[in-house]
């Protein structure tokens, strides 16, 4: 794959199913998109960034608060409006899917779901569908489905956020170039930091909290194994506008994708915040609070209630700058690294999650329940023109690059000489 550089437009095609036809002459229907948890910080950021990617689009704005939605939905413009819908109440669900071409499901936290009932509504209502799960358990149930959603002809993607998500994407793509030059790609690892909560609201934080009670899952040379959480510290370099950060271990969905989906037998992910003292509040709820509170989601929802405001508070010193870098080693001693940041995390996601829904809306999905580096969820030749679009404002974004090429500290190359 070419090197991507910093991405500041992109102009995309029109959606497949807005595409006109070649058998009428007709107008195409405009596509309807329904995201759900669209008053929430990601549904609302995702929904912002469609109407502004395609203008085109009808945006239904799903949600419990009518006053708040209606209020979003003028603001996003006269092609959307709010649909009042309970993402638990199955026919309530598929009667708001009634003629939507896309769902994006954004109603988190998904730790502790232990139905998929959106994703069956859309396979009901043959609705393409995407969401935003950043649960490995929740996102391999999803998994189960993928025979259903193939035989009624519905394209979903699982993890289709920013991480997991575009990192996955990141991953395949420098394991794709790995390989196309006949390197063996031996290691993987993900690195995540985003500053506060990266003010994406009360949901990351539940979200943060609920994987505290949750074994890390990583691989070392083909062998499952489980780690404490909050454990195995590294300070990364992510680069200019960043720098050095800590970062800990985290039980996150890409590790068994990864793992299972592109090969590779030794992945691991892990995540920092700021301010510093954050890390030490969460080493301390995961080494000093029982389990079965970290577990019980009820307990956890009354905690972030608690501490949110102290949190916002914070988080206005903070900002919400996000980095991601996706590490790869292969077998002939080479390794390369996908690097991304921007400044708002906020806005960010809501790029990433939309690329993804223009990506299916584009006819690029087969039919079937898909992680994102999966090529039937995203082929190899929709990759480039996915990163481009959620790659949108970032300050800092590169692919397949060499680790000192984008590290903020010289490195001697040899006999003194500094890069």
């Amino acid at each position: 794959m070419a090197t991507l550089g910093i991405v500041r437009a992109c102009a995309p095609p029109a959606a497949a199913v807005a595409a006109p036809s070649a058998q009428t002459n007709k107008s195409p229907r405009t596509a309807r998109v329904l995201v759900l948890g669209g008053t929430g910080r990601v549904g609302g950021s995702t929904a912002t960034a469609l109407s502004k990617l395609r203008p085109d689009l009808n945006i239904l704005v799903g949600g419990r608060n009518r006053e708040k939605g209606e209020s979003f939905a003028a603001k996003l413009g006269e092609r959307s409006e709010f649909v009042q819908v309970d993402t638990r109440n199955a026919s309530m669900l598929e009667k708001a899917l009634q003629g939507v071409d896309l769902v994006i499901h954004t109603a988190g936290p998904f730790q502790r779901v232990e139905e998929c009932t959106v994703l069956q509504a859309a396979i009901s209502t043959k609705t393409a569908y995407i969401d935003v799960c950043d649960d490995t358990d929740c996102s391999w149930r999803a998994k189960d489905f993928h025979e259903q959603a193939k035989a009624a002809g519905v394209p979903a993607i699982t993890t289709a956020g920013i991480y997991p998500g575009v990192s996955n994407v990141m991953a395949a793509e420098l394991v794709h170039a790995a390989r196309s030059e006949n390197g063996e790609p031996e290691r993987l690892r993900f690195f995540y930091y985003t500053a506060g909560t990266g003010g994406a609201g009360p949901t990351i934080l539940a979200t943060s909290f609920l994987l505290l009670g949750e074994d890390v899952i990583a691989y070392n040379k083909g062998q499952e194994i489980k780690l404490k959480p909050y454990s195995g510290a590294l300070n990364i370099d992510f680069g200019k506008g960043v720098r050095k950060k800590d970062v800990y271990l985290l039980n996150l969905p890409e590790v068994k994708s990864a793992f299972k989906i592109l090969g590779v037998p030794t992945v691991s992910a892990r995540f920092g915040t700021a301010p510093f003292f954050w890390n030490w509040g969460m080493q301390a709820f995961a080494n000093f609070l029982p389990i079965e509170f970290l577990r019980d989601k009820n307990k956890v929802q009354k905690l972030v209630k608690s501490v949110d405001p102290l949190v916002r508070a914070v988080d206005g010193i903070a900002g919400e700058r996000v980095s991601m870098r996706v590490d790869l080693e292969c077998s002939n001693g080479r390794g390369t690294i996908g690097l991304f940041t921007h400044k708002k995390l906020s806005v960010s996601v809501g790029f990433a999650t939309a690329a993804f829904a223009l990506a299916v809306l584009e006819g690029n999905t087969q039919p079937g329940v898909w992680f994102p580096e999966e090529p039937e969820g995203i082929p190899l030749e929709a990759r480039k023109l996915l990163l481009e679009r959620a790659s949108q404002g970032t300050s800092n974004f590169v692919m397949n690059k060499p680790s000192w090429m984008v590290e903020t500290d010289p490195k001697e190359v040899i006999l003194g000489i500094y890069v």
